[in-house]
């Protein structure tokens, strides 16, 4: 019986995960009317994917891309939404995955993201209030 690769499977299946990944420049270029209307100092932070405080949500979209999730507080002084995004960077893990099939024996590493201050995998917090970005939380790792 003949073996057969999966190396060419393997790399279709990755150019297309790659192809669907929204870049920066990509969000620019589909939002280039609104974005060519905003001023410089803004342009030059969504162009490096950065956000600061007074930045619209649709400028956030362009800097940094949809969010992997949407949370929503509702205090005495009013309401807020943040937005998460996740690290997915991925983080070496320690284990070792150790199988047999058919005579055929197999090893392997796991990869996983490890935590952050912010949560499990989150990387960034842009809170809104008032329809603009009133604070950002970005998670940084101890040393």
């Amino acid at each position: 019986m003949k073996s057969r690769s999966h190396f060419p499977v393997l790399t279709a299946v990755l150019l297309m995960l790659v192809a669907g990944c929204s870049t920066v420049s990509s969000r620019i270029a589909k939002n280039r009317a609104d974005y060519e209307t905003w001023p410089l100092a803004v342009r030059e932070k969504v162009a490096a994917g950065q956000v600061q405080p007074g930045f619209t949500p649709e400028q956030v979209r362009v800097a940094l891309g949809e969010p992997d999730r949407i949370a929503t507080r509702t205090t005495a002084g009013g309401e807020s939404e943040a937005w998460i995004y996740r690290d997915r960077a991925p983080r070496i893990g320690f284990g070792l995955g150790l199988g047999s099939f058919s005579g055929n024996t197999a090893v392997g590493v796991g990869l996983r993201s490890g935590d952050w201050p912010l949560g499990p995998d989150e990387s960034k917090r842009v809170v809104f209030e008032g329809g603009t970005v009133s604070a950002v939380e970005s998670a940084v790792r101890s040393k």
